[in-house]
């Protein structure tokens, strides 16, 4: 298990928004030199790395980005303000230090707004949107800004570590930094004799462009997105009314954003849900009602592919403080190796 937790380690805590993935790209080269028979990045900068075999081909996808910002104006006091890239919850952003990515490196920074002590009453009853918040790097110009190599266009990440919680492991982009740890465990436990690529997808946050991109490129007999899902185990989260728990196996989804997104064919589930009751692999079943994948944009791709989703069960996604069970990790990744093997009997 210390394999798994140092993997996600150096994932989780590597930054890069969607268009900015290349910390994450070069850890999953580094991971998976030897394992695979090359490496490619495609125009999109998609990381495709492939293992040859037979000509049934084999697509597993984890996108590489998470949630951030970007800069967009500095005022004179050297004040940034900044737009959300993906989906922010406005309240868990207030008072986070971000690691702003400019060009002559990594500067820190803080999100800050007017304080609670000279607000007014009904102030105090609103929630602060990000547009209302500001990151103050310790400037005290615009030109200290700009002579930092900071300016608009610069990426911005939430500075966290991951640490142990428990028995469990807390962090930023779990969304999809667990998945990607999950793919690679994958490829070098499997022992399919198909063609796999193996695929970190870009921009998945923004609109799964980097799946549609690679699985066009790929055209897969079959494929599996490898991603995060809501648990549902903790106060709050009752009304719901789905049952995913931490410890309790990967989440095989059924069907997710209502089914806006992706509906599962009956053959891929069976394909999933045998392999991992064949190989005493926990798991649950998903249908959400919000939220999707890159499944969905696979899925589609030219005439159709058979696509399914394994995912980690992840507690408060899309904030800093993602918590995760490294067990379902693990045996994400063994349902994935053991599916990989038992594809032909599902799909010619």
């Amino acid at each position: 298990m210390q394999e798994v937790f140092e993997l996600l380690e150096k994932l989780s805590n590597a930054h890069g928004i969607s268009g900015y993935e290349d910390e994450v790209r070069e850890i999953i080269k580094a991971e998976l030199e030897g394992v695979v028979d090359e490496i490619k990045v495609d125009n999109l900068g998609n990381l495709i790395a492939v293992r040859n075999g037979s000509e049934k081909k084999l697509m597993i996808a984890a996108h590489m980005d998470e949630i951030g910002f970007m800069v967009k104006y500095i005022d004179d006091k050297g004040f940034i303000r900044v737009t959300p890239i993906g989906g922010w919850f406005d309240q868990t952003v207030l008072n986070q230090r971000v690691v702003l990515h400019g060009k002559k490196g990594k500067v820190y920074g803080v999100f800050g707004c007017k304080p609670p002590h000279i607000m007014k009453d009904e102030e105090r009853k609103k929630i602060i949107k990000i547009r209302d918040m500001f990151v103050d790097v310790g400037a005290s110009s615009k030109e200290e800004v700009l002579d930092m190599g900071i300016n608009i266009g610069t990426p911005v990440t939430v500075d966290r570590q991951l640490a142990k919680l428990g028995k469990r492991v807390t962090g930023k982009a779990f969304d999809n930094r667990a998945g990607v740890a999950a793919m690679i465990l994958a490829m070098k436990e499997t022992k399919s004799d198909a063609t796999i690529y193996a695929v970190g997808t870009v921009q998945e946050e923004v609109g799964l462009k980097g799946a549609r991109t690679s699985a066009f490129a790929i055209e897969p007999n079959a494929a599996i997105a490898l991603d995060v899902c809501v648990a549902t185990d903790f106060p709050g989260a009752e009304s719901a009314h789905t049952d995913i728990k931490l410890g309790k196996g990967p989440a095989i989804t059924v069907a997710d954003a209502a089914g806006r997104g992706l509906i599962a064919t009956k053959k891929v589930l069976e394909w999933l849900t045998e392999t991992a009751e064949k190989n005493e692999i926990p798991y649950q079943l998903e249908v959400a009602e919000g939220g999707t994948t890159d499944a969905t944009a696979i899925h589609l791709t030219k005439a159709g592919i058979p696509t399914g989703v394994i995912s980690v069960p992840a507690r408060y996604i899309h904030t800093p403080v993602e918590v995760i069970d490294l067990e379902d990790l693990k045996n994400a990744a063994m349902l994935v190796a053991r599916a990989l093997e038992r594809a032909g009997k599902y799909f010619k």
